[in-house]
């Protein structure tokens, strides 16, 4: 008995832009919350109100913890602590710092980067993920965007907006190596909500004793009611809710279709910008944009598929 193909239908769309405006509306959050608190001291609310909710969620939904039977208990604690540390400690700590120096919108745009640096990390990581000739072109273009968005001028001084840039630009190779992480890891038998509570709780486990050595946040003034629902809204939405439908995605339309968000990420957060944090897009921002957009279509490669078939349709 053939399993039926995974494809986009009404129901797969609407999750996809449901996906969209979570992840796009972090950036957003993120930019509120960092204004009132220091980065990492929202990253620690971030994962451990996330784990917070993935756990309820679990509860609910009677899926048992990660690793319980498993004859290797630690080995999946470990692997775990691995992702993280890599998914979202550092990407999340990088990027929030960077958004104390840049605009949300912009963040988001450079964070669009990440499946350009996935094909270059894979190359050397993954047997099976080598890089071809359409994959360094889609590279390529797409980071020709992001020398569009820095601009020439920037690189001549390590000003806090360049170093914002990089910071995002280095969460995102870090979201890189998460994914090649993540390849190893397929053998563990982890079920994705498990995946992903497992992974923010050992984030906040390693994370929350190092905040309040680092930030003393219990020092600092009760923030205003707008930051609580940011961060609400960063944790329990564009956090834990944003893992469970990435994951329902994946299993119902297959990870290539899934990986069509990063495309609408930046569209999504750059609109929250400008409307509702009086965000300017440049030129050379949206140029930027444009240019990532087609490196990550060439990587993408179906819509060459479909332009070459329907060419050699008509030459039939």
């Amino acid at each position: 008995m053939t399993q039926p193909s995974l494809q986009m239908g009404p129901r797969q769309w609407g999750l996809l832009a449901m996906l969209s405006i979570l992840w796009g509306a972090s950036f957003m959050a993120i930019e509120v919350a960092v204004g009132a608190l220091p980065p990492l001291t929202v990253v620690a609310i971030r994962v451990s109100f996330a784990a917070f909710g993935l756990f309820l969620f679990m509860k609910v939904t009677r899926v048992p913890l990660p690793g319980a039977g498993h004859a290797d208990r630690w080995r999946v604690w470990g692997a775990l602590a691995v992702m993280g540390l890599l998914n979202n400690i550092m990407p999340f700590s990088l990027i929030a710092w960077g958004q104390t120096q840049i605009a949300s919108s912009l963040a988001s745009i450079l964070n669009a980067t990440m499946p350009l640096f996935t094909v270059f990390v894979a190359h050397f990581f993954i047997h099976d993920e080598r890089l071809t000739m359409r994959r360094f072109s889609g590279v390529l273009i797409g980071f020709m965007g992001v020398v569009s968005i820095i601009g020439p001028g920037s690189l001549a001084g390590m000003s806090g907006e360049l170093m914002g840039q990089l910071s995002v630009l280095a969460g995102s190779l870090s979201y890189a190596f998460a994914v090649v992480a993540g390849r190893r890891f397929v053998g563990l038998g982890l079920q994705p909500v498990q995946m992903a509570f497992g992974q923010v709780t050992m984030a906040a486990i390693m994370l929350v004793p190092a905040v309040l050595v680092i930030d003393a946040p219990y020092l600092l003034p009760l923030p205003e009611a707008k930051v609580w629902a940011a961060l609400l809204s960063l944790s329990l939405l564009s956090t834990a809710l944003a893992y469970l439908l990435y994951f329902r995605l994946i299993a119902e339309a297959g990870a290539t279709s899934a990986s069509l968000v990063t495309l609408t990420i930046p569209v999504v957060a750059t609109t929250f910008g400008v409307l509702f944090l009086g965000e300017r897009l440049e030129a050379g921002h949206a140029a930027g944009l444009v240019l990532i957009g087609v490196g990550l279509m060439v990587l993408d490669g179906r819509l060459i598929r479909r332009l070459r078939n329907r060419l050699a349709g008509r030459a039939l």
